[in-house]
């Protein structure tokens, strides 16, 4: 006995929400990967603004090692642009540098954000089909039942 195919289109579904769900895991962690890069422009930008020519700072070397060392020109700031390139800029440009870059990962947040809104939509809609699927199902099978109590009285 076959009830129309809707088992076949209800997992259908299920695996389609699988994937969204998946996807929409990836992207916030994406966003919490953006949200850790912007705490440390954030960090980058207050350091700019407050360290001092004459200054003591730990510089890292690599794993896990940090090694201390004088500021000898604050004035001189090395800012990484992106794409592997980086610039010397003065303390006002290394700012407004790293406030740009803030600005591109708030862009992408958001950017990643609106998608996610519209996978929760696309989800929405997926549950709905499969309680619609579901519900035509238990009716199917109550109208078999039916049927089956109406042949059985009439024998």
């Amino acid at each position: 006995m076959s009830l129309g195919g809707g088992g076949g289109q209800a997992q259908e579904i299920q695996q389609q929400i699988e994937e969204l769900q998946q996807h929409q895991a990836a992207l916030e962690e994406e966003i919490e990967q953006l949200q850790e890069q912007k705490r440390d422009v954030d960090d980058a930008i207050e350091a700019v603004e407050n360290l001092e020519t004459g200054g003591t700072v730990q510089v890292p070397l690599g794993g896990g090692a940090y090694v201390r060392a004088e500021i000898a020109d604050i004035d001189e700031v090395i800012v990484d642009l992106g794409a592997d390139y980086s610039a010397e800029r003065d303390r006002e440009g290394a700012v407004s540098s790293l406030e740009s870059k803030k600005e591109t990962i708030d862009g992408r947040i958001e950017e990643l954000r609106s998608e996610i809104a519209e996978i929760d939509t696309e989800t929405e809609k997926l549950q709905d089909r499969a309680e619609e699927l579901q519900a035509q199902q238990m009716q199917q099978m109550q109208q078999m039942q039916q049927q089956q109590q109406q042949q059985q009285e009439d024998e």
